[in-house]
């Protein structure tokens, strides 16, 4: 990091110790926290030392000296005591106590100590972080002495209810993406005038701007725009910028792709308001038939975007970019059709229209997620093999590289050993979608044909236990998948769009049904 010119970040001891440090230190005064998130205890609920505890001070400085000896430092630590966990106290004095200790902790080991705080607790739980509990908290530490991450200013900025932070400089983040999901998305909107909007701010603290995304290799636009907007005084001419964008994407100026980008910059790139980006399209979500279909733009222009991708195929096609952005399109627009079967398998359900149903069912099942699958399988960024030997790569045996295989396949689908955060890192992968989305689609299916032939209602607890032995099979069935790609891009995207194109204009031209 440091040979590319970058400011390193170690991390500090934020109170938190295991459990055994009571047998080794029995008067240690050490609380449980409560679970976290979805997980019980056997997986969470970790110990937090008491501020006072003289145990927080020797294990603090011992910890980062053993780091400044092994890596050296640029004098920067980061630590989150609370974030996503609730503390034992809002009593403000308590607060600053947890803070003030965390900092003397790091000057104890180095007296230029700077903090890297992330502000996303602020956020997640406001009803707990009131005004006088933030203040506490960040004034533990001297003005000056800490930095806070602004997590998801784009959407939901602290500074500007915490008066800039109390004073303590804060850097302006877009978070973007939850969980690494595929998926086009994005705040452009929000992200072009946030930044100027917080340095214009009375008694402004920002101090610069950072990306702060759960999973990256996925909207490259949305990227470039934040990165770019750090070197501007004031906003973009969005629709020119996306244009020349194109051009530097795909080293050739070409009409259609550029009016491609510029729908997409309306569209899916412009939700206002209160955005969060976990992709909740039915493709990549447990079936069940209260699914939510609806979408922050129009579905339409998404279709024409991937109809000018293809016009321009002939002269951009030998672009790399431009083939994963076509294989990026055409997918998005799979997935709103997914969508569209989805409600049509549904109405069919709910009118007891049997052959509608196995009509709108067969086709999502047995044709459009295949092709789907296929497609994605046509480019190496889009497959599962990759996903998984990734991970397996970084093994140093044979059994460490099985598990570091079943936590890449927990994590993109149960993350938890019972679905604890069910298809929150969802992915549309090459294989994942054929053995894992389309399997679980075809149990839907099959259960709603079923009752209705034996008039009997759906139950969606009995269909969550069934889909549950799917999703946990997928995990375990140690089936290998390639890392390479198979299949011409191009054409299977045009053969998609020759088969779906027109209906799926019709539709979306319709308007919800």
């Amino acid at each position: 990091m440091r040979s590319l010119g970058m400011t390193t970040v170690l991390p500090a001891f934020a109170g938190h110790v295991p459990q055994g440090i009571l047998r080794v230190f029995p008067r240690v005064n050490a609380t449980r926290l409560g679970h976290w998130s979805h997980f019980d205890c056997t997986y969470s609920c970790t110990y937090l030392l008491d501020p006072e505890d003289p145990m927080f001070q020797v294990i603090g400085m011992l910890f980062l000296k053993e780091l400044i000896k092994e890596f050296g430092t640029d004098h920067v630590y980061s630590a989150d005591t609370f974030n996503e966990m609730t503390p034992l106290s809002s009593d403000p004095a308590y607060l600053s106590r947890v803070s003030n200790a965390v900092f003397r902790s790091m000057t104890g080991a180095d007296p230029k100590a700077l903090w890297l705080m992330q502000g996303w607790l602020f956020q997640h739980q406001p009803d707990f972080w009131q005004p006088a509990q933030v203040r506490a908290l960040l004034h533990g530490v001297p003005l000056g002495r800490m930095i806070v991450l602004d997590l998801f200013a784009e959407s939901k900025p602290v500074y500007q209810w915490t008066e800039s932070f109390y004073g303590q400089p804060f850097i302006w983040c877009m978070l973007h993406n939850f969980g690494g999901n595929h998926g086009l998305f994005g705040t452009v909107e929000a992200i072009n005038h946030g930044p100027f909007a917080a340095r214009r701010f009375p008694n402004s603290t920002m101090v610069g701007t950072g990306l702060v995304p759960e999973g990256i290799e996925q909207n490259d636009m949305v990227y470039e725009l934040m990165n770019e907007l750090g070197w501007r005084q004031e906003p973009l001419d969005l629709p020119s910028w996306v244009t020349r964008y194109a051009e530097r994407r795909y080293g050739a100026p070409n009409a259609a792709a550029a009016g491609a980008w510029r729908l997409l910059l309306r569209s899916v790139y412009n939700c206002t308001g209160v955005c969060v980006n976990h992709n909740r399209s039915p493709l990549v979500r447990r079936p069940s038939l209260r699914m939510d279909t609806e979408l922050w733009y129009n579905a339409s222009d998404v279709y024409e975007a991937w109809r000018l991708l293809l016009s321009a195929g002939a002269e951009l096609g030998s672009s790399p970019a431009f083939l994963y952005d076509l294989v990026d399109v055409t997918r998005q627009a799979a997935q709103q059709l997914v969508s569209d079967y989805y409600l049509s398998i549904r109405q069919a359900f709910q009118s007891h229209a049997l052959p509608e149903l196995l009509t709108a069912g067969g086709v999502l099942v047995y044709d459009l997620l295949p092709e789907l699958d296929s497609l994605l399988c046509s480019h190496s960024l889009f497959l599962l093999g990759r996903w998984l030997e990734s991970a397996r790569a970084v093994a140093t045996s044979g059994r460490e590289a099985e598990q570091y295989e079943l936590n890449a396949r927990n994590q993109v689908t149960l993350w938890g050993p019972s679905g604890n955060i069910l298809d929150y890192a969802n992915k549309q992968l090459g294989g994942l979608v054929l053995d894992y989305y389309a399997v679980r689609w075809s149990l839907f299916v099959s259960v709603l044909v079923e009752s209705l032939n034996s008039s009997r209602p759906f139950h969606q607890d009995q269909f969550n236990q069934a889909v549950f032995q799917v999703e946990r099979g997928f995990i375990y069935n140690k089936k290998r998948y390639p890392a390479v790609p198979a299949g011409d891009t191009m054409e299977i995207s045009r053969k998609l769009f020759l088969k779906y194109y027109p209906s799926a204009l019709r539709r979306s031209l319709a308007g919800p049904a």
